[in-house]
């Protein structure tokens, strides 16, 4: 029974699974590429909201394996430390904004209680309400000047990270 394979047409694969943000699974294709990888055809990416699932796969008897692993996984940390750094850029904006937005509605409350109060403060709440009010409408602007300012920082940083990536793709590119 030749099924048209012969003994030389046989090739062991290993398999790895990658999961990645929906917008960046071109970048992690191209770059994991570089080390050997090809996306398994077998199955189809599953999407499961913003993140991708790929299969990919690769000749177990690559030559170099050692050293693409080993680029690999500088690769790996590289692309950790990227979506650590993109991250950055909102988190203390959104920490900012949310304590603003807790201390308005803490005011506000205080406003709520003395004019519910019996006899009603209402001069007390109107001086809580001010602030209260203040609370609710500075996140907005704290979140833009905070993510603004962390943005202008982080940038070089994020160039930087990438272009170590595509050395390192690069150099795996070149054991191939």
């Amino acid at each position: 029974m030749d099924r048209g394979l012969s003994k030389k047409d046989f090739t062991g694969y290993e398999y790895k699974e990658v999961t990645v943000n929906e917008e960046q699974v071109s970048f992690f294709l191209d770059c994991y590429e570089h080390f050997g990888w090809t996306p398994d055809a077998n199955v189809p990416v599953r999407n499961t909201g913003r993140q991708c699932t790929v299969q990919l796969k690769r000749d177990r008897k690559i030559i170099n394996k050692t050293e693409l692993t080993r680029l690999q996984r500088h690769f790996e940390a590289c692309a950790a430390e990227l979506a650590a750094l993109e991250k950055s850029r909102t988190t203390m904006a959104v920490i900012c904004s949310l304590a603003s937005g807790l201390t308005g509605t803490a005011f506000m409350a205080g406003s709520v209680f003395a004019v519910t109060a019996s006899p009603p403060a209402v001069v007390l709440c109107i001086i809580l309400a001010v602030p209260g009010f203040l609370g609710w409408i500075l996140p907005y602007f704290i979140y833009r000047k905070l993510t603004a300012s962390r943005t202008k920082k982080v940038t070089p940083l994020i160039e930087e990270k990438y272009d170590e990536i595509y050395e390192i793709c690069k150099k795996g590119h070149s054991l191939l």
